[in-house]
């Protein structure tokens, strides 16, 4: 009983000492050390930091990485000590003088600051391994182009917060971009962090997967490259397509761009798209497909062309002088014309003529899924005149732009569809649906055009010095006069030629474009014939195409 009372008291005694220390302690932290502490807790900072997420990647058809991204840092800076020290250690690293980054840090002491955007990881763990005191990596990720320059318009480059500048990855922005992470970090009155937790995780963007083919693409602007240095033009487009699907291989542009340094000025139009431009008599297509259409013509009607038309009180002649000549549907569009196509364009009317246009797709974006399309300039029939049907047949008074006339010509190769053309063939791992086509022109219609086509590129054509052994081609030349202050310049011209292959069945179109060439070569049989021979050659050897 005396043992147990004096465990008893033991006890008790016991609890009365922790509760005495207990006590004690309080009084420390509260009484004591409470304005150490307080000053302590309120030189801590809270910060909830943006983890950028890692960019999806732009491939081609095959797999080839066209857009990259690569783990970086952004360097930032906060509450640094010795600014000038700091300074002197960090701008061999970054490129910048120690002098320039010194006045960055003492100017504004106490607010974060960025010193530099996008550091390659290498260097950002050098500049980590020097150990400043206010010197903080923020996670980010590089944008890199493996290819360099190709396909540069297309693919757009990317603005230094890390957005899309233009093309497919301002367009895609929202795919390619994922969704950013967040941290909380604690700071400590010198600028270390002591405590971080993850918020949210970041979450990688979509990848793309185009339908470029990224040797086709390189070949393409190999080719508009060689044109450029001989003939010196303002620019030059090149467009290759399966006109099956209407699936873009190529989607060319010279001079080119480099996506790493986007910017503004003529080198990153894309023209593709958006160069609005007089077809000349690649658009002799519509007058003839509506007027086979109609029923007015077959391809083996005849026509008597005379030497110059008289027509509202105007003179239409030919590119090359002539006597009185009788030719057929055939031969209009083999020796290209233009009187041919007025007296076609005057057998279908000025409505039908106007309903054919527009069924042939211009005047109207094609709807490609790139940004930036223009959609060319038709006149509204309540704007048609006396001469309207004295030029417009033969491509004069109305444009275009490259992708509206590939597209028109990839309709006949592929028996009378306009299809919608297209660049993006999945996002995500996931295919995009391919927008339908409708029919314009009947089958058979289609076939005979197919085989009108042909006529150019035959003896007495005007394309029939272009030529690959194996294949029948068919295509189309193209000169127009450029309208300066609203007349038509005999100086300044775009030369054209489209076409595709195995005629019979075609696999491949090229359409090609030169704006303004020097040197006298201002015919579409010049500078684009042979650019579109090289390319065609080399795309239906590349495809294994077999011969015709």
């Amino acid at each position: 009983m005396v043992l147990a009372q004096r465990r008893l008291r033991l006890l008790f005694a016991s609890f009365a000492a922790l509760l005495l220390i207990a006590a004690l302690r309080t009084a420390d932290l509260g009484m004591l050390q409470g304005t150490h502490l307080s000053d302590l807790a309120q030189s801590n900072e809270v910060r909830i930091l943006v983890q950028p997420a890692m960019r999806g990647a732009i491939v081609d058809a095959s797999g080839r990485a066209l857009a990259l991204s690569e783990p970086g840092d952004d360097i930032e800076a906060y509450r640094v000590s010795y600014p000038a020290t700091a300074a002197a250690k960090l701008a061999p690293l970054l490129h910048e003088s120690s002098a320039a980054l010194a006045l960055k840090l003492e100017q504004h002491p106490n607010s974060n600051q960025y010193l530099a955007r996008q550091v390659p990881a290498a260097t950002a763990q050098r500049i980590e391994s020097l150990g400043i005191n206010g010197i903080a990596l923020a996670t980010d990720n590089i944008r890199y182009y493996p290819f360099g320059s190709l396909a540069g318009q297309l693919l757009g480059g990317m603005h230094s917060n890390g957005s899309g500048a233009a093309g497919l990855e301002a367009a895609y922005d929202r795919a390619l971009a994922g969704s950013s992470g967040k941290t909380r970090v604690v700071y400590a009155g010198d600028g270390k962090p002591i405590s971080v937790d993850v918020l949210r995780q970041a979450r990688t963007g979509a990848s793309l997967r185009l339908t470029i083919d990224a040797p086709l693409q390189q070949e393409v602007e190999s080719v508009l490259a060689s044109v450029g240095s001989r003939f010196s033009p303002y620019s030059s487009t090149g467009i290759v397509s399966d006109p099956r699907t209407g699936a873009v291989l190529a989607l060319a542009n010279w001079p080119s761009a480099n996506p790493s340094s986007p910017g503004g000025g003529r080198n990153w139009i894309d023209s593709a798209i958006a160069m609005n431009y007089e077809p000349g008599s690649t658009f002799k297509i519509v007058a003839v497909g509506g007027a086979l259409s109609d029923g007015l013509i077959t391809p083996n009607t005849t026509f008597q062309i005379p030497a110059a038309l008289q027509f509202d009180g105007r003179t239409i002649n030919d590119s090359e002088p002539h006597g009185n000549e009788t030719l057929t549907t055939a031969g209009i569009v083999g020796q290209s014309s233009n009187i041919g196509a007025v007296e076609i364009g005057q057998l279908l009317g000025e409505n039908r003529f106007y309903q054919w246009t527009r069924r042939f797709g211009f005047g109207a974006p094609t709807g490609i899924d790139v940004p930036g399309e223009e959609q060319g300039l038709i006149p509204p029939l309540s704007d048609y005149n006396n001469f309207s049907m004295g030029n417009l047949p033969f491509g004069q008074g109305e444009s275009v732009t490259p992708i509206q006339l590939a597209t028109a010509y990839a309709a006949i190769a592929d028996g009378g569809v306009l299809r919608p053309p297209h660049v993006v063939a999945a996002v995500g791992g996931e295919a995009v649906r391919t927008p339908r086509g409708h029919r314009i022109l009947s089958p058979q219609v289609a076939a005979e055009m197919r085989k009108i086509l042909e006529a150019p590129l035959a003896p007495n054509g005007t394309a029939s010095e272009i030529s690959i052994p194996g294949y029948t081609l068919a295509g189309k030349t193209g000169t127009a006069n450029i309208a300066v202050n609203g007349i038509y310049s005999h100086t300044k011209y775009v030369a054209s030629f489209v076409g595709f292959a195995p005629a019979e069945h075609p696999k491949v179109e090229v359409t090609v474009v030169v704006d303004q060439p020097q040197d006298g070569a201002i015919y579409g049989t010049d500078a684009p014939a042979h650019a579109w021979e090289d390319i065609m050659s080399w795309a239906l050897r590349y495809m294994a195409i077999p011969p015709s």
